[in-house]
This record gives structure tokens, C-alpha cells and sequence, in this order.
């Protein structure tokens, strides 16, 4: 063995080939080439939680063991639920209606689904924003970010590689084309006569008035699987919940029928936004789940507390030891000093926000840093640094390409915020959105595990990039 190790010497340490190293015999051989040739152990993937029999939780990018799948449209193998998958399951099993509120609809399996159904003769009704009513390739899409937008459109719908769209390729892979072609009954939120809403930014599936299937995640390839071009994209990290309650499918219907009106080509009827009548959150108990449901928006001539956001504030109320916190957006001051009051009884608070929002001047998650970032160098009144800031406050580490748009709180392991509802202004007097508040610690150790996995190497405080910010801020406008 010493003349072996003097001629590994003599040849630089690690130049040996494994046939040699396996003629030193044995049991020899391994530890002797894992030593020279370290290995990484394997990354123990969790176990898979259970589920609620009412109530099941999927993750896009959940990592326990069994959650696999190929995403269909780049043929990557990949952990992560699907998300599609479970969507085109209760869209094939629907046996006489499907109501579909989604502000971006772009999958085309979904769609020729959705076209089956409804040539069999299931009742078939869409609503989508106004914005996405269009085929995918003439979306007025400029700026910075529009050469990646057609880059995506024609990964997708160009099935030739040409760098032309033909009308066979339209009528196979635009979901929308598909949609119009199949005759499925479609409308936006300009159907009220107006230019649109806000937003209509549900994200919701009714089947057979029994069966709801929501949360963030628009029915999009960025938002469940992934970038076409960008193979490291997992899709932006989203949740999709179904529940099996006839009550609470009728509520959802209730809300999808203002939106609907007469349907295309009647009556501009339909309602969105603030056009809908006043609405306060409900209770249903879903087997062992107390649930709360509310549809926003809420007239800001309402009081706060009877609000979407004053729901959320309500949920985190409750906290008695820690509240974490995975959003998209949270600019909502009211709901920071409810954080800041938790925070005063000995709540442990976690925040982690998507980096394109965590830090702009609006960002609450500046205040829980306490720190204040002025727009044009004016204080903005709704803006109040915390005077004595929390370090756990930061964004996530996602693959390239993905943004953290889950717009969830998890409350004491025991209780979860979720649904499409922002935690911002725009989402509770504005746009048409759903919140969810679901007490049940089998539900809640879904979002638990899945906050976990985000914070485990979340870049904690200020980036780099956000302190030049702060201090160009400084020079600028003085402190």
C-alpha cells in the first residue's frame, strides 16, 4: 500500500484510472477512490406528506420522493408536482359543467381538453383578463423582455422550427386559438362594457359544481412547468389546491356568475371588479377544515377590516409563535403593522418575497428591514420602517428564470393564507381575487414544508444591489 500512495505521489495524487484502484482488491478499492475522488452524498429527498381526503396540496417544485413527472411540453424529467396534470384530471373527469376563471390561459392541452368536454356536450364556460384574450403571438408585448417573449411563443407554437407561425401550427398550440376554434363559450373582463378591470386574476376550476381546483398558479408553462427556452426553469413557484365540497363550489359559482352575466354576446351584464355588490368572507367546515373564503375586490370606501387584506390581518392575528410568509408582492401597510404588532407579543416572523418585488420603494418587506427607500425623493405617508427591524427578511434562491409566486402564509403549523390575492393594494380594491384561509395542520404542513425549502438558502436582508439603491437613494435625496 505505501508504494502504491508513493506512486499516486509521483503521479500528481489524482491521475489514477479506477481500473488500478480496483486491482488494489477488495474492500480496499472504494474507500481508497472516494478518497482520491470525493464524492457528494446523494440529497435525501423528504417523505411525502399525507393528505386531507377533502382538501389535497400540490407544489410545482415540491422535491419529496415520488413527486416526478416529465413536463410534457420540454420533455425534462423533474421532481415537482404537476400541476397540469391534476388540472386536465378533473377537467376529463367533469360529466355536465366546467367553469374556468383564470387570468392567463396558454396551455393547449388544457385548452383541446376543455374542447373535448364541451363538444361531448359538458357545459363549457371560460372567463379570462382582457389582456391574454389573444392569440399568444400577437400580444403587445415591448420593451425590455418582449425578444425572450417571442423567442417562448415560438418554442411552443412553432412546431417546424420555420420562425413562422402558420394556421395549422395556430389551431394545434395556441390555447386561445384552440379555444375560439373548438366553439368553447369565452369572455374577459371587458363584457361589462367597460376597457377591462382592474384585473380579473382568479385562478379558479368548478367542476360539476362538487369539485374546486385553485390557487396561484395561472394556467400557463411558466407558471407550472417552466420556460421553453430557459431549460434550468422549474416554473415560478406556485401552490394549487383542490377541494372537494359542494358548498364551497356553489360559492365559487356564485362569483363566477356575476363575472359571466349572459355569456358571449348578451347583455353587457356581466360584473367585474368593483362592480360586483358587496361580499364578506364566508365559513364552510370542509371535513376536519374550518375554511374562510373571500372574493375581493372590496370598495375602499368600505372599512379595512372587511377587506381582503383585513381577512389576512385577521389569520394573522391568531399567531401565538410564528408566522412565515412566501409572496409575490407585499406592499399592503396595514397588514405590516399587524406583522409589527405580532412581532411586539414575541411572534418569530420569516418573509421571503420575489426579487423583483422585495425591494422596490413600495415593498413592505423594506419596512420589516427598517428601512426606508423614497420615490422621488418623497416620503411616501403609508411607508413606516420598523423601529426595531427583523434580519429575516429576504428573497428566495430559485432556479434561472422562475419568480416565488405564491402568494401563501402559514400561521403556527396550524393555519394557511392562500390563493390568487396578492398582499397589495391593487388585489383588494381592484381586482378580482380569491383568498383562502384554511385551519387544518394537515393542510398547513404542505405550505410548511414548502416555505422551509425556499428559506433554507434564501439570501437573507439587503442584496448587494438593494444597498447601492438605498445609498444612491441617500445622496440623492438626503436622509
Amino acid at each position: 500500500m505505501a508504494r502504491v500512495q508513493r506512486w499516486i505521489g509521483k503521479m500528481g495524487g489524482r491521475s489514477l484510472s479506477l481500473a488500478i484502484l480496483i486491482t488494489l482488491g477488495g474492500c480496499q478499492a472504494t474507500p481508497l477512490f472516494q478518497q482520491i475522488f470525493p464524492i457528494a452524498p446523494a440529497v435525501q429527498r423528504p417523505a411525502p406528506l399525507p393528505q386531507d381526503p377533502h382538501i389535497q396540496v400540490y407544489m410545482n417544485q415540491n422535491q419529496a420522493q415520488g413527486a416526478d413527472y416529465r413536463d410534457p411540453y420540454r420533455n425534462i424529467e423533474r421532481p415537482g408536482d404537476d400541476l397540469e396534470a391534476v388540472i386536465l384530471s378533473h377537467i376529463d373527469a367533469a360529466q355536465t359543467s366546467i367553469d374556468l376563471a383564470v387570468q392567463e390561459l396558454r396551455l393547449p392541452r388544457v385548452a383541446h381538453a376543455l374542447v373535448a368536454k364541451h363538444q361531448a356536450g359538458v357545459r363549457v364556460r371560460v372567463v379570462i383578463e382582457d389582456s391574454y384574450h389573444q392569440y399568444w403571438h400577437e400580444s403587445d408585448r415591448s420593451g425590455p423582455g418582449s425578444s425572450n417573449f417571442r423567442q417562448e411563443v415560438l418554442a411552443l407554437v412553432d412546431t417546424d422550427g420555420d420562425g413562422q407561425i402558420s394556421g395549422a401550427e395556430l389551431a394545434a398550440n395556441d390555447a386561445i386559438a384552440i379555444l375560439r376554434n373548438g366553439r368553447v363559450p369565452l369572455i374577459d373582463d371587458t363584457a361589462d362594457g367597460s376597457k377591462g378591470s382592474g384585473l380579473m386574476h382568479h385562478k379558479f376550476l368548478v367542476v360539476d359544481g362538487a369539485i374546486v381546483v385553485t390557487g396561484s398558479a395561472n394556467f400557463t408553462l411558466s407558471d407550472i412547468h417552466g420556460d421553453m427556452t430557459e431549460p434550468e426553469s422549474r416554473g415560478n413557484a406556485n401552490n394549487l389546491l383542490v377541494v372537494r365540497d359542494r358548498p364551497l363550489a356553489q360559492a365559487f359559482i356564485e362569483e363566477f356568475n356575476l363575472m359571466w352575466g349572459d355569456g358571449p354576446g348578451g347583455r353587457p351584464d356581466s360584473r367585474f371588479g368593483l362592480q360586483k355588490p358587496r361580499r364578506l368572507p364566508q365559513m364552510f367546515m370542509i371535513g376536519a377544515s374550518r375554511v374562510t373564503l373571500h372574493f375581493s375586490p372590496t370598495s375602499p370606501t368600505q372599512p379595512w377590516a372587511d377587506s381582503g387584506n383585513g381577512m389576512i390581518a385577521r389569520a394573522l392575528n391568531t399567531s401565538e409563535q410564528r408566522a412565515d410568509l412566501a409572496l409575490f408582492v407585499f406592499s399592503d401597510q396595514g397588514l405590516s403593522n399587524t406583522l409589527g404588532n405580532r412581532h411586539a407579543q414575541g411572534v418569530s416572523l420569516r418573509v421571503l418575497i420575489d426579487p423583483s418585488f422585495a425591494f422596490r420603494y413600495f415593498s413592505e418587506g423594506l419596512d420589516l428591514l427598517g428601512v426606508e427607500l423614497r420615490e422621488n425623493c418623497r416620503i411616501d405617508p403609508n411607508n413606516r420602517p420598523w423601529p426595531n427591524p427583523i434580519d429575516t427578511v429576504g428573497i428566495p434562491n430559485l432556479p434561472r428564470g422562475d419568480k416565488l409566486h405564491h402568494k401563501f402564509g402559514v400561521v403556527d403549523q396550524r393555519l394557511v393564507i392562500t390563493g390568487s390575492h396578492n398582499w397589495s393594494a391593487a388585489a383588494n380594491h381592484t381586482n378580482d381575487e380569491t383568498i383562502l384561509v384554511i385551519e387544518n395542520p394537515v393542510v398547513a404542513a404542505h405550505y410548511d414544508r414548502e416555505f422551509e425549502r425556499l428559506y433554507q438558502d434564501a439570501r437573507l436582508g439587503l442584496t448587494a444591489r438593494a444597498e447601492e439603491q438605498i445609498e444612491e437613494n441617500i445622496k440623492t435625496c438626503g436622509r
